[in-house]
């Protein structure tokens, strides 16, 4: 498998086209040396590879899969998150679930050998093609079932799984008993094999029903790029104690926001509930909010709850290098009909939130007439009181 100069010269040229009027206008016949199909194929990979995945952009010998696969496939950001996550010293490494390649393809690179295991043949051959171009060591591919692998290997350092979110009809799961593999069902085999089990789920997934489903959780890992949440990582371990939570948010521009905190620590912590609305207000990042960190962020940067299911937090001195969104506080108010009218004759368009409030962002934009944009944010909230409340702010 390899693309000829003739391909890749076609694709080079024509990789910034829209692929479905390509697809129209080429003559098959005409272009039968291309093999317009398989073409079209990488011009649709390269563009998504372009934000996705840099590296692989760049390197003109890649080769990709359907377009399915590679919308399965990690981001570079997560793939080397997760590479981060991998202890020195380890030197044997199993990726279950092969497909695409790219979280393969990061974390190898931290072990001496490594086993690439994809049920689908023309992955595989993909696969070794790519991981060739890319310079990759020591590599094995295994044209297998994630089981059928998993019960004739013998002990490893570490093991990976990126389940299929997919049922027979093709439909997106969320359940880990509904993915392929069921984690539930092999994780005694799987901690009987290896010492680390790294396991990424559906960002949709809800992280306590995971915690009920798996055994022996050592860290929860939540991943956001650029604020979106992407990822769910569990990584699992006999010598697992208590649970640490990790909610990152990678960022192209900046270094990425880290915040940890422990299931206990939680549940323990008591915070303390504004009063009214401070000089600053706080929006925690989405993997913050998707890990459920609430009452621990505000006990570590030492900042007020607005309510107890708002999830915005204030405070009258500015708080450096908080893991969100931070506005300063222009004015909030009880929306009734004077203080709306108000606040529109100086207003025009807003970025709208709205946090543990009886209407939605639509609502308000037709009650408003407020267009989206612009340098001001209204948050529509509840206070510790019950008072429901428009706080207005800019971004600091």
């Amino acid at each position: 498998m390899k693309l000829t100069q003739q391909q890749k010269d076609f694709i080079r040229q024509n990789e910034h086209k829209d692929v479905r009027e390509l697809a129209l206008r080429l003559d098959k016949d005409e272009y039968w040396e291309l093999d317009v199909e398989f073409v079209l194929k990488q011009i649709s990979g390269r563009q998504t590879a372009k934000d996705k995945l840099p590296s692989w952009f760049t390197n003109n010998e890649i080769i990709y899969p359907v377009h399915l696969s590679l919308e399965q496939a990690s981001s570079e950001a997560t793939a080397k998150y997760k590479a981060s996550l991998i202890p020195d010293g380890n030197t044997t490494f199993v990726d279950l679930t092969g497909g695409m390649g790219v979280d393969f393809a990061f974390l190898s690179q931290r072990f001496a050998n490594s086993v690439y295991v994809e049920k689908n043949q023309k992955l595989c051959e993909i696969a070794k093609h790519n991981f060739e171009v890319l310079g990759l060591q020591n590599v094995v591919i295994e044209n297998s079932t994630s089981e059928s692998y998993l019960e004739k290997i013998s002990e490893v350092d570490v093991i990976f799984l990126d389940p299929s979110r997919r049922d027979n009809a093709g439909r997106k799961v969320i359940r880990i008993e509904d993915c392929s593999p069921d984690v539930s069902e092999i994780q005694d085999l799987l901690l009987e094999k290896s010492k680390l089990i790294l396991v990424k789920l559906s960002p949709m997934l809800d992280i306590s029903l995971a915690i009920k489903s798996l055994k022996n959780i050592k860290e929860v890992h939540v991943a956001s790029v650029e604020n979106e949440c992407k990822e769910l990582l569990f990584l699992l371990s006999s010598e697992a104690e208590t649970i640490t939570y990790t909610a990152v948010n990678l960022n192209k521009t900046k270094d990425a926001e880290k915040f940890y905190f422990t299931l206990e620590e939680e549940q323990d912590t008591e915070v303390a509930y504004a009063k009214t609305i401070e000089k600053y207000l706080y929006e925690p990042n989405a993997s913050i909010l998707k890990a459920g960190g609430f009452k621990s962020v505000a006990k570590q940067f030492d900042i007020k709850k607005l309510h107890a299911s708002s999830h915005l937090y204030t405070s009258d001195t500015l708080i450096p290098n908080f893991p969100g969104r931070v506005f300063e506080v222009k004015n909030w108010f009880t929306p009734n009909k004077k203080n709306i009218k108000l606040f529109l004759s100086e207003t025009k368009k807003a970025n709208i939130s709205v946090r543990n409030f009886p209407m939605s962002v639509s609502e308000i934009r037709q009650k408003t007439g407020l267009k989206e944009g612009g340098y001001v944010y209204l948050f529509a909230t509840t206070l510790a009181d019950g008072e429901k409340v428009w706080v207005v702010g800019e971004r600091v």
